[in-house]
């Protein structure tokens, strides 16, 4: 004769209940937030700090296994690459590594767009929309063939120079040691051999 426990209905409740909140998870879905100051400068976020902010996009979720298509951006990539003297091979490169072609894109830091421009360059970069494909690429690419002019062509340094910024690599006289920025070095220059061989 088995022996009955008063608690043979904890390991159903339990898995009642795991059950449920697995139902409740969702996808993370980052939508983005803009407010437009009192002296017309627009602020994005993907994490409001005030009732200011207005969604400006609503993400929705990613079907799995969709990517974003490679080529869909390559006439303004060659617009801006002939009119600001780069070569398309590398201004695509840096494209793919910094958001792999989401022109939504939006990261932890707060850069925006196809190339990762962060707020406080917008107007540097003359970038009135971020997540306009042409401004931002437009924008990276009048950035990218600055650094390149500061670091004499090198076109590694010019890399190190748009992940960490061109102050480190003043400093470093080099590359920075820091993993993030050799490793973002390595990738844009592996993709750089990919699309000039391509």
């Amino acid at each position: 004769m088995r022996e009955s426990t008063p608690f043979r209905w904890v390991r159903p409740c339990c898995l009642w209940l795991a059950l449920s909140l697995l139902l409740l998870v969702r996808p993370a879905i980052a939508d983005i937030y803009m407010y437009v100051d009192r002296n017309g400068v627009m602020h994005f976020t993907n994490a409001p700090t005030s009732s200011d902010y207005k969604v400006y996009i609503r993400e929705r979720p990613k079907r799995k296994g969709t990517g974003m298509d490679s080529n869909r951006f390559d006439r303004f990539i060659d617009e801006a690459a002939t009119l600001h003297g780069l070569d398309f091979p590398l201004l695509k490169a840096v494209i793919r590594a910094e958001s792999a072609f989401d022109p939504k894109a939006v990261s932890k830091k707060g850069a925006m767009g196809l190339m990762q421009i962060m707020p406080e360059n917008l107007d540097a970069f003359r970038v009135y929309d971020p997540f306009d494909p042409w401004q931002n690429i437009m924008g990276g690419a009048r950035y990218l063939k600055s650094l390149l002019q500061r670091f004499d062509g090198q076109v590694p340094l010019a890399l190190a120079a748009y992940n960490a910024g061109p102050q480190r690599v003043d400093a470093y006289q080099g590359i920075p040691p820091i993993r993030e920025t050799e490793e973002y070095v390595k990738k844009v220059m592996k993709f750089f051999q990919l699309y000039k061989n391509g």
